[in-house]
């Protein structure tokens, strides 16, 4: 039976990973007592006898525990933003060429985050097929349910008597520095980053990522688009749908609770939108960790994850 330890286990992240195991009867949660829960020696020790690591910490708290192993079989999957642009750690988006590979004998991984997540599996087949180009000049406009702010913008939304503007979907990441922006260049092989618009709405979970293209920008048609995506998500937790629309309308909430993406094109010849939809807390955190330890242990990679 393998062993899992969870640094970090109380935040959002942490507690889905850790339900998500809970039920399965092929791996042993290695606990760790409320008031040792910061103390490095006993997280070092636990690190030491597990198979696999999970972070879900902050980028400061990620970098330190990250060091905190010196068993060399022990595996690390840190949801955080601080190692994934980073060559010494695998990209845990097996679904992308090549990286279910590196994942599968990789050490060190580093979960995607949730809005890149969107970003990447629309664009990055794209620029390796050749139909987008490393240069293009792209925008994103990305909107999430609340619950990935994590469990204080969840306490907020939740409170009786909220602010009223929190009725009301909230755009962030005005100054366009997003922690998020790197990841989805770098991944993607853009050479500058898109214009990125991330916009918080009053639901708990569901995200819906969409890349806006005219036709100057590809090299290619419409159904080139759809043709590239029907082949290249064959595999994975990832799907192309011909037309995911509900009536003329596309809800960001429709894979809420799932561990899936669809990703779709809409649009006509001369304006593409292409549109990612999946869970901010499923295949935007921890339904792709769990994914990628599935991975790594030799799973079938939707073990204990919703379809």
């Amino acid at each position: 039976m393998k062993k899992i330890f969870i640094d970090g286990s109380v935040g959002t992240t942490g507690l889905r990973i850790h339900e998500r195991l809970s039920a399965r009867t092929d791996l042993e949660i290695l606990p760790i007592p409320e008031e040792l829960r910061k103390d490095p020696e006993t997280r070092k020790n636990l690190m030491n006898q597990a198979d696999v690591v999970f972070l879900c910490l902050p980028d400061p708290a990620a970098i330190e525990a990250a060091e905190l192993p010196t068993n060399s079989d022990t595996v690390i999957i840190d949801t955080s933003t601080a190692h994934r642009t980073l060559d010494t750690w695998a990209y845990g988006f097996p679904e992308l060429s090549g990286r279910r590979a590196q994942i599968a004998q990789a050490k060190r991984i580093a979960n995607p985050g949730c809005h890149a997540s969107g970003f990447i599996a629309l664009v990055a087949p794209l620029v390796e097929k050749g139909l987008l180009s490393k240069d293009a000049q792209l925008s994103c406009f990305s909107l999430t349910g609340y619950s990935g702010g994590g469990k204080k913008m969840i306490a907020e939304y939740e409170e009786e008597g909220r602010d009223a503007l929190l009725d009301a979907p909230r755009m962030y990441g005005l100054s366009q520095s997003h922690k998020h922006l790197p990841e989805m260049a770098k991944i993607c092989g853009l050479t500058q980053s898109p214009v990125f618009c991330p916009v918080v709405a009053p639901y708990y979970s569901g995200m819906e990522v969409t890349v806006p293209i005219v036709k100057s920008q590809l090299n290619g048609t419409l159904e080139d688009v759809k043709a590239c995506y029907r082949a290249y998500y064959e595999k994975g937790m990832v799907h192309f749908t011909e037309s995911g629309d509900e009536a003329g309308f596309l809800s960001a909430g429709k894979y809420s609770g799932k561990d899936t993406m669809e990703v779709t094109v809409t649009g006509n010849e001369d304006r593409l939108l292409l549109v990612a939809r999946f869970d901010n807390l499923g295949k935007g955190a921890s339904g792709a960790a769990i994914q990628n330890m599935n991975i790594v242990l030799g799973c079938p990679e939707d073990t204990g994850l919703c379809q």
